[in-house]
């Protein structure tokens, strides 16, 4: 297993930078249409590229306990996605990510407590620099022009992090249980269905030019997840977490190139 670490750590690289380019073509749809109908939308999509997939793959239906486990951390995506896409729309998108970044602590102290996991100093210290170097950037973002709705964003953005930090955790969990195209598939159909509840009160449809960032989004979302749930079956959290960190390069490159956010 421990052969398989470094690979897993390129997988987990590869899956956050597909998922930052992901935030980023959100927030240009939440811009237009709105957190929710951009991440209702998204997943109609995704649930149309992975059932073709799944069933490609003759499946079987997953034991009770495994689709308990699909659907915690499917409603834990969905308040996480929610709060997160409608916070980046009133925060600079490198910004937001630098909140995140109290998420890969609390996991390391979750993954000690529900994985059993032994906490290794390196891994503690390595969060810690990470957060402190975030914490420095972040000190000089604060101090920019913000909208005067900018701190319900950051509010929001937290309280996505908190989410996240139990997704990252159940995604180990999750991941020694269920192959990726049955967690991808699953996790589209579980968030869609309860994203449909407020659908006859807040779905707007996207505008013709819209679609094409549709699909975009729910592809970058699906490799993202397969890679980095690939990842999380091979190495343990504590390993892995710390690639959250890469994030943040990504998230200010995006948001400098598509939303003139300066860096």
């Amino acid at each position: 297993m421990r052969a398989n670490v470094p690979t897993a750590l390129l997988a987990a690289c590869a899956g956050i930078a597909l998922y930052s380019i992901m935030d980023a073509v959100m927030k240009g749809l939440s811009l237009g249409i709105g957190a929710y109908a951009a991440l209702f939308w998204r997943l109609v999509a995704g649930a149309a590229i992975m059932t073709p997939l799944f069933a490609f793959n003759r499946p079987r239906m997953p034991e009770r306990r495994v689709l308990k486990i699909h659907a915690i951390r499917s409603v834990v995506i969905a308040v996480m996605a929610i709060a997160f896409f409608w916070g980046i729309v009133r925060v600079p998108l490198a910004e937001a990510i630098a909140l995140t970044f109290i998420a890969p602590l609390i996991a390391l102290v979750l993954a000690a407590i529900f994985l059993k996991e032994q906490i290794g100093a390196r891994s503690i210290l390595g969060s810690l620099l990470g957060l402190a170097g975030v914490g420095i950037i972040l000190a000089g973002q604060l101090g920019a022009p913000h909208r005067p709705d900018s701190a319900l964003g950051m509010v929001a953005v937290l309280t996505s992090a908190v989410f996240y930090a139990v997704n990252l955790v159940i995604a180990r969990h999750q991941a020694q249980r269920a192959k990726p195209i049955e967690i991808a598939f699953f996790q589209n159909w579980i968030i869609l269905a309860i994203f449909c509840v407020p659908a006859p009160w807040l779905l707007v449809l996207p505008a013709p030019g819209q679609w094409w960032l549709v699909l975009l989004a729910a592809s970058l979302a699906i490799v993202s997840l397969l890679l980095l749930s690939w990842a999380y079956a091979r190495a343990e959290a504590q390993v892995l977490l710390t690639v959250e960190y890469t994030a943040f390069v990504w998230a200010a490159i995006m948001g400098w190139l598509f939303f003139h956010e300066p860096l």
